[in-house]
């Protein structure tokens, strides 16, 4: 079988038996994704070798479905299923004592295939299905508790402003088509002009949804009521990492004036939920921001025309955000909650897991030599090169800074307090997938240049030391602001702002979501009115045919019998007539001829 469908089919499949067999859901998770790695390690291996996979699928007449193994996709899928495999592992015993481990196995798989082949496909038509695919499985993933309190808001906040920015994707997808004639994403990469301009722009709203961007940061932090290992999964290689992965596929099609508004829009998202990531009191919301500055920094460097340094943060980012939510999550068992006044001396209670969640911190505040050094180089580098470097220097340089800040915030109230400690059910799983992933955020790094190799393509060379400089004295700068300086006091009169997430006149909650949400509550209202109205007209019905069964049954069926009943009797009657007696059959004939006669004469006379 085709690697490419064996790596978007083994999770599925996974999938489906879970839900037919209902047991063992993780050991099918964790035979599922082993798979379907091994399927994209394969891929990779062949794209290394020059080889290009290919799928193709009945699709529109004349638009098959493409599904490609190009060396970016292939990269893409085995990202996406290493981090899977991880993350399952960890899953198994952070859902444990979970009685809903079924479902939520067989969603998670189902939501690692949708991703797969999001990454994977080919054609625009294929890429929409997956788009959607991603929405609905983080939908049932957020809300998967949705008995608690608050639960089924986050979740339907998350769908209803991602599907909103959605837009803007199909719309683009629309423009291409029709510009090019052609699905096939590589053919519409060659669209210019305005095509191209607005094309971009519309690809950029849809990459501000999934990808939290400013405005649409909000929902993304929300999003934190769903397990665990769904935050780790979804921050890291799937729903989030969608945008960016967009904006970085159509890179080569987007002209100077489109990428200037994207590295805009992904420098204020760096600043921005930066500040409010240093202003969080509670350390899942905090990482939640954070992944918004991180993809704002992704978009940065797309915008500064380095698509590749986009790519590199994104795989550093994806290990080490990966990483921080899984240690959060055996904090969260530690000590019931994620809240800071829980957590303080969390750290003390599981020393190596601690080891491992400051290694990933560090690795994303860019510290050597750890992966997220290189990969943050990387994008300094692509700002300072760039013609507006004035400009998205400063974002780059500021998201940064911050970054250290609130990451050392993290560390140091995890560290300072009391230990507490307790035992955590399945703390083997999941300090084995953590352990994995904290790996991959130290040595990721040395792999870069192999990835250059593959892409064929080179990061800037001319402004790499000062883009070190610089880079990690704003690293150190605001790791040693964040540890020994409270955020309240760093943020000083912005912190207000920090706590209202920036939201001005309320925000996409007063601009979309309230507003939406008072749409559904009427049309809920107008639908009942007309179920009200339907269930009345359909008992006035029923009485009606009440009414006339009744008028049926006792009106003319009475009637009916009545005359057969008298007629019966009258034939009874009759019969005693026909006695046999020859001179009494005489006289009824004598008898029932005079009245024949009469009725027939007597009439005559009046006339």
């Amino acid at each position: 079988m085709n690697l490419i469908a064996i790596a978007i089919l083994a999770p599925l499949v996974a999938a489906v038996l879970i839900l037919l067999l209902r047991r063992a859901p993780a050991a099918l998770s964790l035979l599922g994704t082993v798979i379907g790695l091994i399927a994209s390690i394969g891929l990779l291996t062949n794209a290394f070798a020059g080889v290009a996979g290919a799928l193709t699928l009945p699709g529109l007449p004349d638009m098959p479905l493409l599904l490609v193994a190009t060396p970016l996709t292939a990269l893409l899928s085995t990202l996406v299923a290493v981090i899977c495999i991880f993350v399952m592992i960890y899953a198994v015993g952070y859902m444990k004592k979970d009685d809903e481990k079924v479902r939520f196995s067989a969603t998670l798989l189902l939501f690692a295939a949708a991703m797969q082949t999001l990454v994977l496909a080919g054609d625009w038509i294929l890429l929409l299905a997956a788009w959607e695919l991603i929405g609905l499985s983080s939908y049932l993933l957020i809300g998967f508790w949705y008995r608690r309190p608050g639960v089924t808001s986050a979740a339907t906040r998350a769908f209803m402003v991602t599907r909103s920015a959605d837009l803007g994707l199909y719309i683009a997808v629309f423009i291409l088509i029709a510009t090019t004639g052609s699905s096939d994403i590589a053919t519409t990469l060659n669209t210019g002009g305005s095509a191209a301009i607005v094309a971009g722009l519309l690809l950029l709203v849809a990459a501000m949804g999934k990808s939290a961007q400013t405005p649409l940061h909000d929902w993304l932090q929300r999003a934190m009521a769903g397990p665990t290992p769904v935050s780790a999964l979804l921050h890291s290689a799937t729903l989030v990492a969608a945008g960016a992965i967009l904006l970085i596929r159509t890179a080569p099609m987007l002209p100077a004036e489109t990428l200037l508004v994207i590295g805009i829009v992904g420098g204020i998202t760096t600043v921005v939920t930066g500040l409010i990531a240093l202003g969080e009191n509670d350390l899942k919301r905090l990482l939640a921001a954070s992944t918004s500055s991180q993809y704002g920094l992704m978009l940065l460097a797309v915008g500064a025309g380095v698509p590749l340094a986009a790519l590199l943060h994104l795989i550093a980012h994806a290990a080490i955000k990966s990483a921080l939510f899984l240690g959060a999550g055996v904090f969260q068992h530690s000590r019931d909650g994620t809240t800071f006044g829980k957590l303080e001396g969390a750290g003390r209670d599981q020393p190596r897991i601690f080891f491992g969640f400051a290694l990933a911190a560090l690795a994303l505040a860019g510290i050597p030599p750890l992966s997220g050094f290189f990969s943050k180089d990387a994008i300094i580098a692509a700002s300072l090169a760039s013609s507006d470097a004035w400009l998205l220097a400063s974002f780059a340089l500021a998201g940064t800074l911050l970054t250290g800040a609130y990451m050392a915030r993290a560390l140091s109230i995890l560290w300072h307090g009391d230990r507490q400690k307790r035992s955590i059910p399945g703390l083997g799983w999941m300090g084995a997938g953590l352990a994995g992933l904290v790996t991959l955020a130290v040595i990721l790094g040395a792999f870069f240049p192999s990835i250059e190799t593959l892409l064929r393509a080179s990061l800037a060379e001319d402004e790499n030391t000062l883009a070190q400089i610089l880079g990690l004295s704003a690293a150190l700068s605001g790791l040693a602001l964040g540890w020994f300086i409270s955020g309240e006091r760093l943020l000083g009169p912005l912190l207000p702002w920090s706590q209202r997430g920036f939201a001005v006149a309320g925000g996409m909650d007063n601009l979309l979501v309230r507003p939406a949400f008072a749409i559904a509550r009427r049309c809920e209202k107008l639908e009942r009115s007309l179920y009200t109205g339907v269930l009345a007209v359909g008992r006035l019905g029923l009485n009606i045919g009440r009414g006339a069964r009744f008028g049926d049954e006792r009106g003319i069926d009475g009637l009916i019998f009545a005359l057969v009943r008298g007629t019966i009797n009258l034939g009874n009657r009759a019969r005693t007539l026909q006695s046999g007696l020859i001179h009494r059959e005489m006289a009824i004939t004598v008898v029932g001829a005079a009245l024949i006669f009469a009725i027939l004469f007597i009439p005559l006379l009046f006339f």
